[in-house]
């Protein structure tokens, strides 16, 4: 059994996480997605596709005080996200529920969500030697079960007209993204590339879609995360 550790959630003040020592841990495109999304006064029900171990929730109910509900398909993980949350005394405002995405329709029914947010697996699924051996990473990693047009398409029926899904993905795949996006009736609004450093290439990209949305979308000024410092209230939305 692997063990788990509690880690302070960078600087944000008395915010902590549980993570496993040895496998699965969260990455900062979840702080930044979390940082990236606009929530509004108005939006009462937010959901987290992909939640891993329960970062983007907490994050959003520390800033916004909103009820969240997060989605993790991974048992070992789904535990992590709801050790987190307790620890952070957040249960009567975050639920985890422990299920594949592609089910969320036998518990929600369409257009009821005001803002759909995920950080997905970002690498495509060829075969199992290529992928990282240990489950709880390649499932996280790696599109072994759901891909990313399935994500879209998901998003799209959860979401009511004019609401908001916010993702984090790779810049290589951007191309689909877009792609996808049109398909399934979203409009892309806003895109903001984050790099290592500003002389080199983005490592990932943040994308804002508002289902049903006009054309018309914005691309912010590439940000360098070199010496950053604290994330909290990064974008300038």
């Amino acid at each position: 059994m692997m063990k788990k550790q509690l880690n302070w959630l960078f600087d944000y003040p008395n915010l902590k996480i549980y993570q496993y020592q040895e496998g699965f841990k969260f990455s900062l495109d979840s702080i930044l997605l979390a940082e990236f999304a606009t929530i509004r006064k108005s939006d009462e029900k937010i959901l987290d596709l992909c939640t891993g171990n329960g970062v983007i929730p907490i994050l959003l109910h520390f800033k916004y005080q909103k009820n969240i509900v997060g989605v993790e398909l991974q048992k070992e993980i789904a535990s992590l996200a709801r050790d987190s949350v307790k620890e952070n005394g957040m249960e009567d405002a975050i639920s985890i529920i422990e299920d594949n995405v592609l089910e969320l329709k036998n518990y929600f029914p369409g257009n009821n969500f005001d803002v759909v947010l995920s950080n997905p697996p970002y690498f495509k699924f060829h075969h199992p030697n290529f992928v990282n051996q240990n489950s709880l990473k390649s499932i996280a990693r790696h599109e072994v079960t759901i891909c990313l047009e399935q994500l879209i398409e998901m998003a799209s029926y959860l979401l009511k007209n004019k609401g908001r899904f916010y993702l984090v993905h790779i810049p290589e795949r951007l191309d689909e993204i877009i792609v996808y996006a049109n398909k399934y009736g979203f409009g892309i609004k806003k895109i903001q590339f984050i790099h290592s450093k500003i002389s080199e290439p983005p490592i990932i990209v943040l994308v804002a879609l508002v289902k049903n949305g006009r054309f018309g979308c914005r691309i912010c000024p590439p940000l360098s995360i070199e010496g950053v410092e604290s994330y909290q209230n990064l974008f300038k939305n």
